[in-house]
C-alpha cells in the first residue's frame, strides 16, 4: 500500500504529520534518531534533562491550532507556562535590560538609557506591529509557488522598506546603542545577522509583545511528546530510527523510498522535514533535476552554527532570569566575523538558558539545569576543527561565566556535553553545520525559498526551516501549514 510520508519528527514535520493526518490522510512519519524532536531533542544524565534545541515558545495559538483541528483541547496534553521577563539583556559595562511585556516597566528602562528613545521605542513597536500584520499574520503559512505570489506582496513590502536591514531599521528609531543591540539581537534566534537581514524580521519583536514568551511545563521535550501523543491519537505511525537513504522517482514522480537498513516503501507523497540541501543532495541523488537544484542551493547563504554547552550544576544560580542574553564588548564587528570571516573571534556574545527558574522539575533538588549557546561561523565560512576548537572554546565560555555571571560554576558541575557544527553536520545532516538552515535574507526569502512543494518532483513537499516561511518554532509551524493546504488539494484531487 502507498503511503504518505513525513521524513523528520521536528516541530515542522510534526505539525505537518498532524494536519494530515486530522485530514483523513494516513501518515508515516520517519525519524533518524532514537527520540523524536529533531532540533528539539531531549538529553538526561544523572537527574537533568537538558532541552536541545528551540526553548523558546512565542505563538501558543499555532500550537493550539494543532490540538483544535482535531478536537482537543491543548492544556490536556501539555502545560504553557508564562517567562517572566522575556529575556534579561546584559552588557559588559553593567547595564541589563529586563525585556518584558509591561509596557510602564519597558518605558522606565528605556527612559534610564535615553529620555529620546521612549518615544522613538513607540514608533519602533508601531512599525513592527505593521510587517507583524503583513508578514506574519496574512503572509506566514500562505506557500509563494510563483513570481506573480512574491509580485502581488511587493507593494507591502516596499511600503515596510523591506530591502533594509533589521538593525538599521531600529536604528531609524533608536538612538543608544545598548538599546539598538536590545531591539535587532532577535534576528540572530533564527540564524539572521542583524546587519543584513530584512527588516520584515523585526515582526518577532511584535509577536513577542501580541502572545508573550512561554516555556512547556517538562521542558521543550514535554512539547514533543504532546504533538507525538496527538499525532498518534489521530491515527498516525511514528518510526524512530528510520534513516531515510534514498527516494526513488521515476519521470519527475516519487514511486518510492528506501531507509538505510533496506526497509522499502511504496510512496503516495513526501515531505522532508529534512536539511533541505541534503534532501535534494543526498536523497534524491539520481534525479537530475534535483541534483541541478543542489547544486545551485550548496552556492546560497547558509545562517550561521552555533556551539552549545550543555551543564549540570549542583547549585541553582536563582540570580539568573530564566532566558539571558549575554553581549560581549563587541556586535557589529562580533557579527561580521561570525558571518563573514574564516576564523573564530576572539570575543563572543552568548544565550544563557536557565530553565530551572521557570521549572524546578528539570534538575535534581537544589541543582540547575542550563544551556549556553554561542553563534560561530558554518563550516562554509570557518573551515575549523571543532574537534580541537571545541574544548578550548568550552574552557573560555565557562570561565567567562564563571567570571561575569555564575560564580563558582566550574567547582558546582556534575556533568557537561558540547555539540559543535561538526554535530549539526554529522547528526543533523545540515549543510555546512548550519543551525538554521539558508540565512533569512530578502533574496532568499518568500519566493526566493526554496518551494513547499517542489517545482519539478510531482509529489515532493518540503517542511521546516529550509522552506517558506523559514526558521524558529512559530515559522516551521507556519510551514507546516502551508504545506499541509497543498497536500489536502493534491492528495484530495
Amino acid at each position: 500500500m502507498k503511503k504518505t510520508i513525513v521524513i523528520g519528527a521536528g516541530f515542522g514535520g510534526l505539525a505537518l504529520a498532524i494536519r494530515l493526518q486530522a485530514a483523513g490522510i494516513p501518515t508515516l512519519l520517519l525519524e533518524q534518531r532514537d527520540k523524536p524532536g529533531g532540533r528539539a531533542y531531549v538529553y538526561q544524565d544523572q537527574g537533568f534533562t537538558f532541552d536541545a534545541g528551540p526553548t523558546v515558545i512565542t505563538d501558543p495559538t499555532a500550537l493550539l491550532e494543532l490540538f483544535s483541528l482535531a478536537g482537543k483541547r491543548m492544556e490536556d496534553y501539555v502545560e504553557l507556562l508564562p517567562v517572566k521577563p522575556f529575556y534579561r539583556l546584559c552588557w559588559e559595562d553593567g547595564k541589563t535590560f529586563d525585556y518584558d511585556n509591561d509596557q510602564a516597566g519597558l518605558n522606565r528602562q528605556i527612559l534610564a538609557f535615553n529620555p529620546a528613545d521612549v518615544q522613538g521605542y513607540q514608533r519602533f513597536l508601531a512599525y513592527s506591529q505593521a510587517v507583524f500584520k503583513e508578514g506574519y499574520l496574512k503572509l506566514g503559512s500562505i506557500p509563494f509557488l510563483s513570481f506573480n505570489d512574491m509580485l502581488k506582496v511587493a507593494p507591502q513590502l516596499g511600503r515596510l522598506q523591506a530591502w533594509r536591514s533589521v538593525y538599521s531599521k531600529v536604528a531609524s528609531y533608536i538612538e543608544d546603542e545598548h538599546l539598538r543591540q536590545a531591539f535587532s539581537f532577535h534576528s540572530l534566534l533564527v540564524g539572521g545577522n542583524p546587519f543584513a537581514t530584512s527588516s520584515i524580521y523585526t515582526l518577532i519583536h511584535a509577536l513577542e509583545r501580541e502572545w508573550g514568551v512561554w516555556f512547556p511545563r517538562g521542558g521543550t521535550g514535554a512539547l514533543v511528546q504532546a504533538l507525538v501523543k496527538l499525532f498518534e491519537e489521530l491515527g498516525g505511525e511514528l518510526l524512530l530510527n528510520a534513516q531515510v537513504d534514498h527516494i526513488h522517482c521515476e519521470s519527475q514522480h516519487i514511486n518510492g523510498l528506501t531507509l538505510t537498513d533496506g526497509r522499502y516503501f511504496s510512496v503516495k507523497a513526501v515531505a522532508s522535514n529534512a536539511d533541505v540541501v541534503h534532501t535534494y543532495r543526498h536523497f534524491l541523488r539520481d534525479n537530475p533535476a534535483s541534483v541541478d537544484y543542489a547544486q545551485r542551493l550548496v552556492k546560497k547563504r547558509m545562517s550561521n552554527s552555533l556551539f552549545v554547552l550543555y551543564f549540570g550544576l549542583n547549585h541553582h544560580h536563582d540570580q539568573l532570569a530564566h532566558h539571558t542574553v549575554c553581549f560581549g564588548p563587541r556586535y557589529r564587528e562580533l557579527i561580521d566575523e561570525i558571518f563573514n570571516q574564516n576564523g573564530l573571534a576572539e570575543d563572543f556574545s552568548l544565550y544563557l538558558h536557565a530553565p530551572c527558574v521557570t521549572d524546578p522539575s528539570l534538575a535534581p533538588a537544589g541543582c540547575g539545569s542550563y544551556y549556553v549557546l554561542a553563534p560561530v561561523p558554518h563550516l562554509g565560512t570557518a573551515d575549523l576543527d571543532w574537534d580541537i576548537e571545541g574544548p578550548r572554546l568550552r574552557d573560555r565560555i565557562f570561565a567567562y561565566l564563571e567570571e561575569h555571571y555564575m560564580p563558582g560554576l566550574r567547582s558546582q558541575l556534575v556533568t557537561e556535553r558540547m555539540f559543535t557544527p561538526f554535530d549539526f553536520r554529522d547528526q543533523l545532516n545540515a549543510w555546512q553545520g548550519s543551525a538554521f538552515s539558508l540565512e533569512p535574507i530578502l533574496t532568499q526569502s518568500a519566493w526566493f525559498r526554496p518551494h513547499n512543494r517542489d517545482s519539478h518532483v510531482k509529489n515532493l513537499y518540503l517542511v521546516g526551516a529550509g522552506t517558506h516561511p523559514g526558521a524558529g518554532v512559530p515559522g516551521v509551524i507556519g510551514s507546516a501549514k502551508a504545506t499541509a493546504s497543498l497536500m489536502i488539494e493534491d492528495l484530495y484531487e
